[in-house]
């Protein structure tokens, strides 16, 4: 089988590249980013990178006619870049899908669509379950524009699917584990993990009582794989992640415990501090796991523990390299 991944060069693609070429199929990733993530699969001859953009129509065209089955997971993420560059969030996650669900329709080939938890904003009905009402701030509030630029991206795939296109979302929670991002930036994980390396104290915004449950990235790949795979997917959302609340405050402390011996401490900040005020935080994050699990057939098997421990390992490697 040939697949193709945009943005197949970052964090969850580079892992998800590993598990189709594991599988024995043709990779082709398409990516403006840099090679790190994938420069450990250059050599296989199954695998393709393309520096290239979704907005090369002409390119995306002849990509999409060669393929059976498309990721689309290329947006702009974090917090930093859709508080920071709304236009460049909106732009990229909504025209940009667009592209390729447009070649995707044309030639009658399947699209996984990464969305996220964001898409339920501040619904404070928890375990949220993929059919939930979304609550969101006012529009003048940067942070919602990337939960509102994946909803659209969502709206256009199942308007799709209503057309007869073959089209899956699914909606990650905390994705983390080795090559997520730069330390200091991004994820919670790695904001943490670059104090600790540069032994600075772990800022956690308010008192740490918000919760995120943290999947590791082998369970959220076979699952995402699988959202490929497996027909029964095809018009559905699933939450791809764990069910188990962790609060910022206890994942504050595990990753002081894990690391060791440290000058690092807990250091409470005000939201403001880090994110001005152009962001709301959210509360509670946890998904009904249901439809991955028996949809699926994907049970989550890696420990926040072991993961975050797999996870420090990789990092204190790199940062030694």
């Amino acid at each position: 089988m040939r697949v193709l991944i945009t943005g197949g060069a970052g964090f969850l693609g580079s892992h998800l590249s590993d598990a189709f070429i594991a599988r024995g199929d043709e990779v082709f990733v398409l990516d403006t980013g840099s090679i790190v993530k994938v420069r450990h699969l250059l050599s296989e001859p199954r695998f393709h990178y393309v520096h290239d953009s979704i907005f090369n129509l002409e390119l995306i065209d002849g990509l999409v006619a060669k393929v059976d089955l498309i990721y689309h997971l290329a947006a702009v993420v974090g917090v930093e870049h859709y508080v920071g560059d709304p236009y460049e969030t909106l732009n990229v996650n909504v025209n940009g899908t667009q592209n390729i669900l447009k070649a995707a329709y044309k030639y009658s080939k399947k699209v996984v669509f990464s969305s996220t938890s964001e898409v339920y904003g501040r619904n404070p009905k928890v375990p949220w379950k993929e059919d939930d009402d979304r609550v969101l701030g006012a529009t003048t509030i940067d942070r919602w524009c990337y939960s509102t630029s994946k909803a659209v991206g969502e709206h256009f795939c199942f308007a799709y699917h209503k057309l007869g296109m073959p089209v899956t979302v699914v909606r990650f929670f905390n994705i983390y584990g080795p090559r997520l991002d730069r330390v200091d930036v991004g994820r919670l994980f790695t904001i943490f993990m670059g104090q600790l390396l540069r032994g600075a104290d772990l800022t956690v915004i308010g008192d740490g009582s918000q919760t995120r449950c943290f999947t590791y990235v082998t369970d959220a790949v076979e699952a995402t794989v699988q959202a490929g795979l497996n027909p029964k997917a095809d018009g559905q959302a699933i939450n791809i992640g764990v069910d188990v609340e962790t609060s910022v405050l206890e994942f504050a402390k595990l990753m002081l415990e894990l690391f060791g011996p440290t000058k690092s401490k807990i250091k409470f900040v005000s939201q403001e501090e880090v994110y001005g005020n152009s962001y709301e935080d959210i509360p509670r994050r946890v998904p009904d796991n249901t439809r991955m699990r028996q949809l699926l057939g994907v049970e989550p098997r890696i420990s926040l523990r072991e993961g975050t421990r797999m996870s420090m390992e990789w990092f204190r490697k790199e940062a030694q390299s």
